[in-house]
This record gives structure tokens, C-alpha cells and sequence, in this order.
């Protein structure tokens, strides 16, 4: 028996955290209370970890609970990739445009240029791989027409042009002390703080680290493969986070995260589009660095 928990059990204990009981996810998954409480149970155990807190009020995720349906919210969406993947592969590599984008691009940006592009030629079938800015620029070295990475360099062999502007910004539980505090956050007291942060190789670990050269830096609290992840452990008080300001939009408007001023740390970055160096992209390619360019300069 494989040590592996299934799919929807970690769907399930997502859907916890999203949802913020048990018995809303029961509902959303379709299946009985009694059913989904059982199905924790098995995966707590299979985890070694206590994942729920049962009360007479109802069921809320532990702090361990919330790292893991970050972690779990990870796991899923690769599958989800997989399963496109296979769709892809079984319908003889139907797509007309491949492309590659980071995280932050591929969740706040993209989908408006694409229904842009479907709009303008429906006929074109569009494949798509999320992946950290360091990856994204491999795959276009590799042969993909048109990337989108958010770091502030772009590797040689490459060319590049600005589609957007971003903002890295500190963000933390309102519960954390620096919640409450009245003076800006400088350079030194962020690198000597140990922070929640995303993966080396992402655009935004790499501006972040930019940023904070020239000082000692701290050990990473925790070091998370997705905007999604880190959210969750700041929201959760694990230790402040740096994300790009698009990221967080929703949660510092609910008040679920609270913003941190900053003095003298520079937290700008600029989203490019990214192609082989001598191979200007063309067709539907084309058309889609158009749109992305025409968003740039609204």
C-alpha cells in the first residue's frame, strides 16, 4: 500500500481552508459529513500530523493543517497539469501556440490577453506552461515561441520586451507585531528577519534577494513553491512574506493580510515577454506580444 494520500482527501482538506469548515467542504465535494470526517482521519494518520481541530462549534484546519492544503493546493494543480498534459498529448499536439509564463504573470495577467486573443482568432488553440521565470526561460531556449518571466534579468540568447510593472510588498498576519507598527521597514531589519518565501529560480525570489544584497540575509522560515503557499503560511502567522503586490490584491483588501510599509528597499520589478534572440515571434505568437504590449502602455 502506497505511503501516498489520494487526491481527494488532499481536495477535501483544500477545500477546508477555502471553504473554512468541514461540513462546507462535505458539501462542495458532495459527499457526507460523517464521510469527509473519516477521510481527514485516514489522512491525518497518514500524515503522522493532527490536521483538524474538532470543536462543539465545528471543524477548522490546525496550523499544521493549513501548511498542508498549501502544500496540497501544489500537489493538485500538478495533477490538474498532468491531466492537460495527457488531454494534449492523446489529441496529437493540437495546439497552434505554445507558450511559458511565471506564476504571477500566468494568474493575474495572462487570461485577459488570452480571451483578447481568442477574440481576435478563435481558431487558435493555445498550450500553456507554469513555471517559475528560471524555467520559463529555459523552455523558450528550448524552443517555445513566447514566454513571460517577472525576474529582473533575462538570461543571453534571449530578447526581451517590458509588458508590465509590479511591486514586491511585505506582507504579514494581522496578529504579527509588525502589523502594528508606525515606522517604515528598512533594508537591514527585513534581510535579518527569517521570512516565508518562494523557491530560488522564481522572479520574485530573485528580485527579492537583489534587493536585499549587500546585507546579511537570514535563513527562509519556509521556502514555498507557489504564490498560493506562501499566502498561506503569512496568513497563518508562520513569518512575513515578500509577494508580488498583484498576488496579494485580495487579501489586503479583506484585511486577511496586512501590508507593511518599507523605506529604502527597492521592490520594483518589470514583467517582460521573452523570445529566442534572431526569431521575432510570428502568427498567433505575434498577436499575443501585441496584446500584452498594448496592456503596458494603458
Amino acid at each position: 500500500m502506497s505511503d501516498l494520500p489520494d487526491l481527494e482527501s488532499l481536495r477535501l482538506l483544500v477545500d477546508v481552508e477555502r471553504l473554512g469548515s468541514l461540513g462546507q467542504a462535505a458539501r462542495a465535494g458532495g459527499i457526507a459529513q460523517p464521510s469527509a470526517s473519516k477521510r481527514i482521519m485516514l489522512l491525518e494518520r497518514r500524515l503522522g500530523l493532527p490536521l483538524l481541530e474538532r470543536t462543539p462549534r465545528g471543524s477548522t484546519l490546525t496550523p499544521q493543517g493549513v501548511m498542508i492544503a498549501a502544500w496540497a493546493s501544489q500537489v493538485l494543480a500538478a495533477a490538474e497539469e498532468l491531466m492537460r498534459g495527457a488531454r494534449a498529448v492523446r489529441h496529437g499536439r493540437e495546439a497552434h501556440l505554445r507558450i511559458a509564463a511565471s506564476m504571477t504573470v500566468a494568474e493575474y495577467l495572462l487570461p485577459r490577453w488570452l480571451g483578447e486573443l481568442q477574440s481576435r482568432e478563435p481558431q487558435v488553440q493555445v498550450g500553456l506552461d507554469v513555471q517559475n521565470s528560471a524555467e520559463v526561460a529555459r523552455l523558450v531556449g528550448a524552443g517555445i515561441e513566447l514566454g513571460f518571466v517577472e525576474g529582473p534579468s533575462v538570461p543571453q540568447g534571449l530578447a526581451s520586451r517590458v509588458v508590465a510593472t509590479d511591486r514586491l510588498v511585505v506582507v504579514v498576519a494581522p496578529g504579527h507585531p509588525w502589523a502594528r507598527r508606525r515606522t517604515a521597514l528598512l533594508a537591514a531589519e527585513l534581510a535579518a528577519t527569517a521570512l516565508v518565501v518562494r523557491e530560488r529560480g522564481s522572479g520574485t525570489r530573485e528580485t527579492l534577494d537583489r534587493a536585499l544584497a549587500g546585507h546579511e540575509v537570514a535563513a527562509p522560515r519556509l521556502e514555498l513553491g507557489s504564490n498560493a503557499a506562501v499566502k498561506g503560511a503569512a496568513g497563518e502567522g508562520a513569518a512575513p512574506a515578500v509577494l508580488s503586490g498583484y498576488a496579494v490584491e485580495g487579501e489586503l483588501a479583506t484585511g486577511r493580510l496586512i501590508e507593511v510599509a518599507t523605506k529604502g528597499i527597492d521592490l520594483e520589478r518589470r514583467l517582460r515577454a521573452i523570445w529566442r534572440r534572431g526569431r521575432t515571434p510570428t502568427g498567433p505568437a505575434a498577436t499575443l506580444l501585441r496584446i500584452s504590449l498594448a496592456t503596458a502602455r494603458e
